[in-house]
């Protein structure tokens, strides 16, 4: 399987990633940046190019996920102990006190580990962790801080807008992944993309019971690139794939065939499973089926091995999910943000219940207001927004529009 892999950084670090090279099978599609602001727009730019996402560092992953613009498989390399020692060689290499010196972005814990193993002391060290919203100004402030308080005698960073800004100043190393951190992340990113695109190709069973025999049943079906076969019991199995399920269904969203069976039948059910086996498909459609009978007089119901239930109903009906947080995962792949971000809209919405504007998803989620209405955007198309007014107040200008949010 042939996967493509976009490598997001500063062109510097992007050329050393795409230099180690990926394994046979796997192209790296170079994403440079010149600040790491523009990740976002690179990431959005690229969706329709790339299998998943490979950045340089936790700040432009960071950044990204922020904005909630990943939608499939993304790493970040990390800075391990072997990329810090190497610096502080080149340090003592040129001459510099390695045992006074500022460091960001690297989790202190990582810092002090490295340094007692290399058996030198840690208390004239100042370390920065990096965090969401952290800027290139905060890291040099810190820099100059450390500086002023300890005489410090190197700054070392992780982001190179930073360095930039430093580098003039002080004695500054910046710091850049090891060979073995980007093959090891790269081939862990390439295992996990691969496992999801095997996950498109799960097994689904369909189990369809109708009260009369339906010709035009098949043709209904086209659009699975299934099979169809008569149970003895009278009712019908459709074999297919998670993948054109998914496709099919706009990822389980709404359900056409419900509304061709509708047309035709005065009751219809519909109950697809999907599972690791094909055993556990069928046993899963069978319950599928049985409690979209329960359900009304036309229905379906997909049945997932990670006990999920997503009830369809027909005329384009939004689907509920039986099982609530467990069904994150599921609406974040189907809407186009990742699991965290819905997870902070849900948290909004039970704040809010009555309706919020684009300025409060802006501020719950620390984002800009372009990305509040990108946000706000992925879940109307999904059918989970929807604007039911403006919010007035005595406001000048044009009013913010109230959205009501279902998740």
């Amino acid at each position: 399987m042939a996967l493509a892999v976009g490598v997001v950084g500063p062109e510097d670090l992007v050329q050393r990633v795409t230099a180690v090279g990926a394994p046979s099978g796997t192209t790296l599609l170079p994403l440079p940046y010149r600040h790491e602001t523009e990740a976002v727009e690179l990431v959005e730019q690229s969706h329709s190019d790339v299998d998943a996402f490979l950045f340089t560092g936790v700040v432009p992953y960071t950044i990204a996920t922020e904005a909630g613009v990943i939608d499939r498989p993304a790493m970040y390399v990390s800075y391990d102990g072997a990329t810090l020692l190497r610096a502080l060689v080149e340090l003592l290499r040129l001459g510099h006190n390695v045992t006074q010196f500022s460091i960001d972005t690297l989790r202190r814990s990582e810092v002090l580990e490295t340094l007692i193993e290399a058996k030198l002391p840690t208390d004239r060290i100042e370390v920065l962790p990096y965090r969401p919203g952290l800027t290139s100004d905060d890291i040099v402030s810190f820099h100059r801080a450390a500086r002023d308080k300890h005489d410090t005698k190197v700054a070392i960073s992780c982001l190179g807008s930073a360095f930039h800004l430093i580098e003039n100043e002080m004695p500054s190393v910046r710091l850049a992944p090891s060979r073995y951190s980007i093959r090891s992340t790269l081939q862990a990113l390439i295992l996990t993309t691969t496992g999801q695109h095997v996950g498109d190709a799960q097994v689904a069973l369909g189990v369809i019971d109708l009260p009369e025999p339906d010709d035009a049943l098949a043709a209904d079906l086209i659009t699975l690139g299934g099979s169809l076969a008569a149970l003895p019991d009278g009712r019908h199995l459709v074999v297919t794939t998670r993948g054109l399920l998914e496709q099919a269904t706009e990822q389980f969203s709404r359900m056409p065939l419900l509304d061709h069976l509708a047309a035709r039948h005065s009751t219809a059910y519909v109950g697809f499973g999907v599972g690791r086996t094909a055993a556990e498909a069928e046993a899963l459609a069978r319950r599928a089926v049985g409690r979209a009978a329960s359900i009304g007089s036309v229905a379906g119901v997909v049945s997932m091995s990670d006990d999920v239930e997503i009830v369809i109903e027909p005329t384009g009906d939004q689907p509920t999910t039986v099982r609530g947080t467990e069904s994150l995962p599921l609406l974040a792949r189907r809407v186009g943000l990742n699991t965290q971000t819905l997870a902070r809209m849900r948290e909004l919405t039970a704040a809010l219940p009555d309706g919020l504007t684009t300025q409060d998803v802006a501020d719950h989620l620390a984002v800009q207001l372009r990305t509040a209405r990108r946000v706000l955007k992925r879940l109307e198309r999904a059918g989970l927004a929807a604007p039911t007014g403006t919010q007035q107040h005595g406001r000048t200008g044009r009013p913010p529009t109230v959205y009501l949010i279902r998740l």
